[in-house]
């Protein structure tokens, strides 16, 4: 199990910008199997901090350096799915109430700022506080002496 938790950086980044894109595109740009799974990215990056480091120190900035990437790769994503579509909100031409997007705020323009708001801003910061909250459960939950398998 241990070699499952000191896999090279390399193959992590790979692997991470595979499975965001993956989800990102069963959601179909809708991220919220990227929230979920950044529950998976806090336990994993806890017990790979913990394999690979004694001290506690060097172990939670590494913890949040792999979910900060993560929540930065489900940017960069919605980015490039929602990013093409904020011209539109400038365009007076434009037939916001017939996008698909949900009419939250009963208004068209409103409501799609508040989904591209809420799709580009807003979920990767979701997704990072998933990573955190698990991260920290993990962290009180699993003794590093655990790992010794």
């Amino acid at each position: 199990m241990k070699k499952f938790f000191t896999l090279h950086y390399w193959i992590l980044i790979l692997l991470s910008i595979l499975i965001f894109t993956v989800l990102s595109g069963i959601g179909m740009g809708v991220p919220v199997l990227n929230i979920l799974f950044g529950f998976v990215v806090g336990w994993y990056s806890t017990r790979r901090a913990q394999a690979l480091y004694r001290d506690r120190k060097k172990r939670l900035p590494k913890i949040f350096i792999y979910s900060l990437f993560c929540a930065g790769v489900t940017l960069a994503i919605m980015l490039a799915i929602w990013g093409r579509t904020i011209p539109m909100i400038f365009d007076p031409a434009a037939d916001l109430a017939n996008f698909g997007h949900p009419m939250i705020l009963f208004d068209p323009r409103i409501s799609f700022i508040g989904w591209l708001v809420l799709m580009i801003v807003i979920s990767p910061f979701l997704q990072l506080m998933a990573s955190i909250f698990s991260a920290f459960i993990t962290l009180i939950a699993v003794k590093p002496e655990s790992l010794k398998e």
